[in-house]
């Protein structure tokens, strides 16, 4: 590999691979030491192809969640099967391996902006701005960043938008699917919410039992199929279809009502 080859998006091969590499070793013990993160689904990782795959996931933290995803991934295209054991893997990571985020999270720090060059495909979110609602049209630019990734590699995105359980999927999802028709793979990721704090940097609690499900390819007729089918397949792919709810224990939704109920007093605190 040249030293100075670029991604489509200028990003320097050699520069991000060290990226992912540093990042990979200060985080993996967060999912095999703090914690325990249980994998399902290796085998099928490494039986994609290289490029036009999308990872469609729920969402529980801004970053640990994306970050779990690059070690599973990376250590099961090295022959691991449902482990995250021995962090040579990351020595060679997937370098055409890319996930949707908001550009104004990946322009808050020096931090977020490493983890946008390790990957991100950063979009303007059309629903939330700032802390504020707000509604606006979809910027034809980022959806043409992420065909631009679906033609290089791996895409991973979590069509909710937010890291609140059970929200509807944003419909942009399934306009990318029918655009660009990648191969649909969806992740059910748990016990997130729990470890880490909301941005997935700080660990709130030790000993939790992680887990992410790695989920068969979708089948998807994308020249007939609605949107709105699409997202109503995603959404129960994902464990995000409403219907789940009524099965969802009530320590659980206590459990995640309270977590809102602080996280709107301490917003109100700094109004």
């Amino acid at each position: 590999m040249s030293l100075f080859k670029e991604n489509p998006f200028g990003h320097i091969l050699f520069l991000k691979k060290w990226l992912i590499r540093i990042l990979g070793i200060f985080t993996h013990q967060r999912y095999k030491g703090f914690n325990t993160l249980e994998i399902e689904g290796s085998e099928i990782i490494r039986n994609l192809p290289d490029k036009n795959v999308l990872f469609v996931s729920n969402h529980q933290t801004y970053f640990a969640d994306v970050v779990a995803m690059f070690h599973v991934f990376n250590a099961s295209l090295s022959g691991r099967d449902n482990s995250i054991k021995n962090i040579g893997y990351i020595w060679h990571p997937k370098l055409n391996m890319y996930y949707v985020a908001a550009a104004e999270t990946m322009k808050k720090s020096l931090l977020t902006k490493i983890f946008a060059y390790a990957g991100s495909i950063s979009v303007e979110r059309t629903w939330r701005s700032q802390g504020q609602d707000v509604n606006r049209q979809v910027k034809m630019s980022d959806i043409s960043s992420i065909g631009k990734a679906l033609n290089d590699g791996w895409v991973i995105t979590f069509p909710q938008g937010t890291t609140t359980p059970w929200k509807p999927l944003r419909k942009g999802t399934s306009h990318i699917i029918k655009k660009y028709k990648p191969i649909v793979v969806p992740v059910v990721i748990d016990g997130f919410r729990r470890s880490f704090d909301k941005k997935g940097l700080r660990i709130k609690k030790k000993g939790i039992l992680q887990s992410m499900v790695i989920k068969e390819p979708l089948e998807i007729d994308y020249e007939n199929e609605s949107f709105d089918s699409i997202i109503e397949k995603l959404e129960y792919a994902i464990e995000q279809h409403p219907s789940f709810l009524k099965v969802i224990s009530k320590a659980d939704l206590l459990a995640y009502e309270q977590e809102n109920e602080l996280r709107r007093y301490r917003n109100s605190k700094k109004i």
